[in-house]
């Protein structure tokens, strides 16, 4: 029997995998990503549009597609990649770069795949709250419901005849449920 590899990966050498594998990094432990199914990219993308759309139009700050790398520690790295993400305008310094984005987001989606087991997607989101996420979003395709996560708080949990509003990080946005779950 050999030894187990102990040795850790680092963000350069998950960026420098070949495509179409996916995966994250949890301190230095690789993570598959199973791609994503019809009703997660659909309400995905719809939820993702609409923030983006606000941020863009208030000129908030910057939106990221799903899959962004955000390296959010380092020795052992860890690199989480959201459905969706957004950072603030004030902590941005200039245009995007190269590489990981190196900051934790103000906001994130999460959305459930048939393969994530409830536990998972807990431990996920309560993961990005642990990094100084303000604001995490956990979409249930499935069961058409929203949670809003915020540390040391009840998730607030919205169903198609709730609005998601009253985020932090974006103040004025307000998305009537039943607008996505068509």
């Amino acid at each position: 029997m050999s030894a187990p590899n102990t040795r850790w990966t680092t963000a350069e050498e998950l960026a420098a995998f070949p495509a179409p594998l996916r995966y994250e990094l949890l301190r230095g432990k690789l993570r598959k990503m199973a791609p994503a199914g019809d009703a997660h990219g659909a309400y995905t993308m719809d939820l993702a549009t609409e923030l983006n759309y606000f941020i863009r139009l208030h000129d908030l700050g910057r939106g990221y597609a799903a899959e962004t790398g955000f390296r959010l520690s380092r020795n052992p790295d860890t690199v989480l990649a959201p459905d969706f993400a957004f950072i603030k305008k004030a902590r941005l310094s200039g245009e995007p770069g190269a590489g990981y984005v190196s900051l934790v987001p103000d906001l994130v989606l999460e959305t459930r795949s048939p393969g994530d087991t409830a536990k998972e997607m807990a431990d996920k989101i309560a993961l990005w709250l642990s990094f100084g996420v303000q604001v995490a979003l956990h979409l249930e395709p499935r069961t058409k419901r929203l949670s809003v996560h915020r540390l040391e708080q009840a998730p607030q949990v919205l169903t198609v005849a709730d609005t998601l509003s009253d985020l932090e990080s974006l103040p004025g946005f307000a998305l009537p449920l039943r607008q996505l779950f068509v």
